[in-house]
């Protein structure tokens, strides 16, 4: 999971405010083309200018549903946990610790990427026909799905790297609805998934008048897939990310027929960040050095690669064929930016 803006901003996010009350604040989505051959365009809704986190969450995709093949090869990361959850379409996830998996819908993939790591993302296509050429668009299977960052506190963002899949999720359920627990606990039910925050994440579907359990201390957003729903009177479609702030001990929610929407919250982030790029930091500096030794480390061989701060994720090298390389850092902006304030 990659934000490939060729010149990606930096993202000033603030410490959290207290008391934040409950509320319905529709958070428009904007469109990011992230480059490249037959480019895929995605949808972001995280971060926002005044809404830079809900939760620990930090960044929020989603992509598709097309036919776009997926094609990223190794990038860095440091100072987050990427959560990729596939809505259709299967696509390999390979890393600097080792893991080479594919992940598919209903199953969940977390990579703590702590101190620094790289990885690298393909769709699972069809094979080759026998004269070799590749899979016609038309062949290419429809791909959907959402990309998210949680960002790691203090404590634990210079941990050493990990990575786990969940394909096993625990499954809520309350009149007219069924939930899928990604991450957290949701009504009752705990995924098994790795987070160092308090935190929740699920994929609900539902009809008609539903009621959900909230945690009180927790800031929450619903983020619709499909269909739609009213809170609190307010219409809100799939797109936008609806903020709803914190203080609810449930939320009622008017679901059209077979809606689909994700719940996310958390306690809210009382740390400032700095965002840019693939890279969650603290200051400009910290951000600085992992570009330059991400930089660094393309001029290393693969041994060597290995044991530097991001590593070497296997099947990229130079025999490799399309498959060989990296991507390169974009260059930094000449200008230090100042902190915002959640408005």
């Amino acid at each position: 999971m990659t934000n490939l803006d060729t010149s990606p901003a930096q993202e000033v996010c603030p410490a959290a405010p207290e008391g934040q009350g409950p509320c319905v604040q529709l958070w428009p989505e904007r469109e990011v083309p992230l480059g490249g051959v037959r480019a895929m365009n995605v949808m972001r809704t995280l971060p926002q200018r005044g809404l830079p986190t809900v939760g620990a969450w930090c960044f929020l995709d989603s992509f598709g549903p097309d036919r776009v093949a997926m094609s990223v090869l190794p990038h860095p990361h440091c100072g987050l946990q990427t959560v990729t959850w596939p809505l259709e379409g299967a696509v390999r996830h390979r890393d600097s610790v080792g893991s080479d998996v594919v992940v598919r819908p209903g199953e969940l993939n977390i990579m703590t990427a702590g101190h620094g790591i790289s990885h690298s993302e393909f769709s699972v296509l069809p094979a080759t026909s026998e004269s070799g050429s590749s899979p016609l668009v038309a062949e290419i299977p429809v791909s959907r799905g959402l990309q998210l960052w949680v960002a790691l506190p203090e404590e634990h963002r210079h941990r050493s790297p990990s990575f786990e899949q969940v394909r096993d999720l625990p499954v809520a359920t309350g009149p007219g609805y069924t939930a899928t627990v990604m991450v957290g606990e949701f009504a009752g039910q705990r995924s098994p998934a790795t987070m160092f925050s308090p935190i929740v994440g699920a994929d609900i579907v539902g009809t008609g008048r539903l009621e959900l359990p909230l945690r009180p201390d927790f800031e929450h957003a619903v983020l619709v897939l499909d269909g739609g729903v009213a809170i609190d009177g307010q219409d809100i479609g799939a797109g936008p990310l609806a903020y709803l702030g914190a203080g609810r001990t449930s939320l009622a929610v008017d679901a059209q027929p077979e809606t689909r929407f994700m719940l996310l919250g958390g306690e809210p982030f009382g740390e400032d960040l700095l965002m840019w790029w693939n890279f969650v930091g603290r200051t400009h500096e910290e951000v600085e050095k992992a570009r330059e030794e991400w930089e660094a480390e393309g001029l290393l061989d693969d041994d060597a690669a290995a044991t530097s701060r991001f590593g070497f994720v296997h099947g990229h090298g130079p025999d490799a064929g399309p498959e060989a390389g990296r991507i390169p850092a974009p260059p930094l902006p000449g200008v230090k930016l100042r902190p915002r304030t959640r408005g």
